[in-house]
């Protein structure tokens, strides 16, 4: 699962699932150290998370310099999903181990609440997986989708077939997909060699049509989900939702919410790869 509807809001479930791990470590870290060391090791969780953190950003932006350092404020836009998770545990596992490392009752209380916190971010995050959150190596939903011109129907498996491809979810009501289409946009000129297939959600094709038209966007690939159907079936309720599949129908990442530039190139540089 990718995101989770509360009320009228959409909220991707990875920090969701990192929040409740942390939320539950610290406050049983709090406990099992009493009132003397209580608030160190709260502390302590805190900081290991921070740090954690910075350095699985660092990590990943470091992995893909050319694409950040191209438009070097995208660095910190964290909303693109750019982590590299291996880093961030070594850092924050190292941290951790520091304050740990004295005979203190600290240790003790520090040791079972990681262990809790990453059981349950495990749980969390393998659920989310299995959900449609994750990369998978079954085929696409077998949505059926309208061509906006021809009425022209065909399954996403078929879309996506033969080539890398990228697939957007979106609505003309949505301002962050507003937002990220030119950028899509421009990549699909650009990219010749990656197919990409936009799936308006539950809109007309008079809607969709006048809306680009308006923009003086020129989309190739502009398709119709009339029920919303897709979204559901690839685990998220929000827009955008934007899904990476390779040359063989794999589902090899997936994002919720808006893309940056650097984001997008380092995704689809990592879709080229063989």
């Amino acid at each position: 699962m990718l995101s989770i509807s509360i009320g009228p809001w959409a909220l991707p479930v990875a920090p969701l699932v990192l929040l409740a791990a942390v939320w539950l470590a610290t406050a049983l870290a709090r406990r099992m150290a009493g009132p003397a060391d209580g608030a160190r090791a709260e502390n302590a969780l805190w900081i290991a998370t921070a740090l954690g953190l910075l350095a699985a950003r660092v990590g990943h932006v470091v992995g893909h310099a050319d694409a950040y350092l191209a438009s070097p404020w995208a660095m910190l836009d964290v909303r693109d999903g750019g982590w590299f998770a291996p880093a961030g545990l070594f850092v924050g596992g190292l941290w951790l181990a520091r304050r740990a490392w004295a005979p203190t009752p600290l240790r003790r209380a520090l040791g079972l609440a990681t262990l809790a916190g990453a059981a349950v971010w495990t749980a969390g995050s393998t659920a989310a997986f299995f959900t449609g959150g994750g990369s998978s190596s079954t085929a696409p939903p077998s949505v059926v989708l309208t061509a906006i011109d021809s009425g022209h129907t065909l399954t996403l498996s078929e879309a996506v077939a033969g080539q890398p491809a990228v697939v957007n979810l979106w609505a003309s009501w949505c301002a962050p997909c507003r937002a990220e289409m030119p950028l899509l946009a421009a990549a699909q000129q650009r990219e010749r060699g990656v197919r990409f297939v936009f799936v308006n959600q539950g809109e007309s094709a008079a809607a969709v049509q006048a809306y680009l038209q308006r923009e003086g966007l020129a989309l190739e690939g502009v398709w119709l989900d009339p029920t919303s159907t897709l979204g559901p079936a690839v685990g998220s309720r929000g827009l955008p939702t934007t899904l990476f599949y390779d040359a063989r129908g794999r589902r090899v990442d997936a994002h919720f919410g808006v893309l940056n530039a650097a984001a997008l190139q380092a995704r689809l540089r990592d879709l080229r790869r063989p």
